[in-house]
């Protein structure tokens, strides 16, 4: 490396370090969704993973790994319009349509590249009059980033302000409009006023792009909406993926990025994900999501997602009680800047169906002990 980039990341890296925001990797031994061993040899009950059903581990959901694995090695072998599209895919994208109740859907080997690829695809094709693309403040990094390298027209709306949204839309009602949201905020936990959001798109002949990443338990999406979403949440594995109408998954193909300039999604995963589907359309995965809602009702009674933030303020006070914490023994992560605005710095606790009673009720005896409400 050339001294003068090494000059700049040393820089770089001693303003993050100076500002308290220096992050690492924390490397985990760990066989069950939520309790794991670190690397110090610790055994910790985790508050931080985003497998909120337990499906990562279901003894269905790997096995159908296993035989995939048997069946077509370990990679795709290449991008899906070349040659790597298996029979897992095809059945996985069908199962997907079958359960969002849309025409068709299409797999991405993660949901960062899915929004990518679908607002890049979206707002090359509404380009003469150019696209104006409206985000909640709030919306995942994916979302930002898609916006961003499409180098769309952006308004912002604050969040979850659907009055704002319909005043910045007025002032562009010439353009195609795209409105993009989460479902559930990631780092709140918050519900996005989809209905209203779908009035308002009706009403201007907006698209309703809506990512639903978290949305494990609701809210329902929009008929008329647009859902990008992931294998990694809900169903515990890996991936991305579009479900909309025939006429938009055929867009993608064609001209989705993300989509066609990367390796297929692994059969392996897919199959995983596609047994973690089967399951959560029976009656064991409504049993699942009973427990996620009991096991949220323990914790912060009526909160509408696994997410639970905690808000502490600076940074300091945040990584020192999420320390105190992993000294007990409980792996809650601190958020601190650039993920969430400086002076709203938290606690993020992550419910999941795995977690036990007694883990919910050391978590609540060891933040009272603390001088913290959940």
């Amino acid at each position: 490396m050339s001294d003068r980039w090494q000059e700049l990341i040393a820089q770089r890296n001693a303003a993050t370090h100076a500002a308290g925001r220096w992050r690492s990797i924390r490397t985990l031994d760990s066989g069950q969704p939520v309790t794991a061993i670190c690397s110090t040899g610790q055994a910790v009950v985790s508050f931080s993973s985003n497998d909120y059903l337990g499906l990562s581990q279901h003894q269905r959901v790997v096995q159908a790994a296993q035989v995939a694995l048997d069946d077509y090695g370990v990679g795709s072998g290449s991008a899906r319009l070349i040659v790597g599209s298996r029979a897992v895919h095809d059945q996985m994208e069908s199962a997907l349509a079958a359960w969002t109740e849309r025409e068709a859907a299409l797999l991405f080997p993660t949901g960062f590249q899915a929004n990518m690829g679908v607002i890049g695809a979206l707002t090359a094709t509404a380009s003469s009059p150019r696209c104006v693309v409206y985000s909640d403040e709030l919306n995942h990094a994916s979302i930002i980033d898609g916006i961003r390298a499409a180098r769309s027209q952006v308004q912002v709306y604050r969040h979850s302000d659907v009055d704002h949204l319909a005043s910045l839309m007025a002032e562009h009602r010439n353009s195609p409009a795209l409105v993009v949201t989460d479902a559930v905020f990631s780092m709140d936990g918050d519900l996005a006023p989809l209905a209203d959001l779908e009035q308002l798109c009706k009403a201007t002949d907006a698209l309703l792009l809506v990512d639903t990443a978290h949305a494990v338990l609701g809210p329902p999406t929009p008929k008329s909406a647009v859902i990008v979403g992931t294998l990694s949440k809900t169903l515990g594995a890996v991936g991305g993926f579009l479900a909309a109408e025939q006429s938009l998954v055929d867009l993608c193909i064609n001209t989705a990025r993300s989509f066609i300039f990367t390796t297929a999604n692994a059969p392996a995963e897919v199959a995983a994900a596609h047994a973690a589907l089967q399951i959560l359309c029976s009656a064991e995965g409504a049993e699942l999501r009973a427990k996620l809602r009991s096991n949220i009702d323990l914790l912060r009674p009526g909160h509408p997602s696994p997410i639970l933030p905690v808000l502490l303020g600076s940074e300091e006070h945040a990584m020192a009680i999420s320390h105190a914490l992993l000294e007990q023994g409980l792996l809650v992560p601190a958020i601190r800047p650039p993920t969430v605005p400086p002076g709203t710095c938290r606690l993020r606790i992550a419910v999941s169906a795995a977690h036990e009673r007694s883990d919910l009720a050391r978590l609540t005896a060891a933040l009272t002990e603390l001088g913290v409400e959940i």
